[in-house]
């Protein structure tokens, strides 16, 4: 039970993060939108830090970004993210 409370802080945290970077034109929104140049290396892509987001709320990056900027909607859309449904 603890270890669930612990992963649904986590991500809701990060869902929260991810609101507040979006919302703001400044360095860090840049690093989470921005590409890095040169070549990739071998093996399995990494999983990114955007795809959990993506994931978590069932929306594309993009369109998270824009449901971000509306504070009250992301609000709940994190909410809505983060509680359980079903107990196991």
């Amino acid at each position: 039970m603890k270890e669930r409370q612990l992963l649904k802080n986590i991500k809701q945290l990060k869902l929260k993060y991810f609101g507040h970077v979006v919302r703001h034109n400044n360095l860090e929104k840049l690093c989470l939108e921005g590409a890095v140049e040169g070549r990739r290396g071998r093996g399995r892509p990494r999983r990114r830090w955007t795809q959990d987001i993506a994931d978590w709320l069932g929306f594309s990056v993009r369109e998270a970004s824009i449901l971000a900027q509306d504070r009250d909607g992301f609000r709940s859309a994190v909410w809505e993210a983060t509680s359980y449904k079903d107990p196991p």
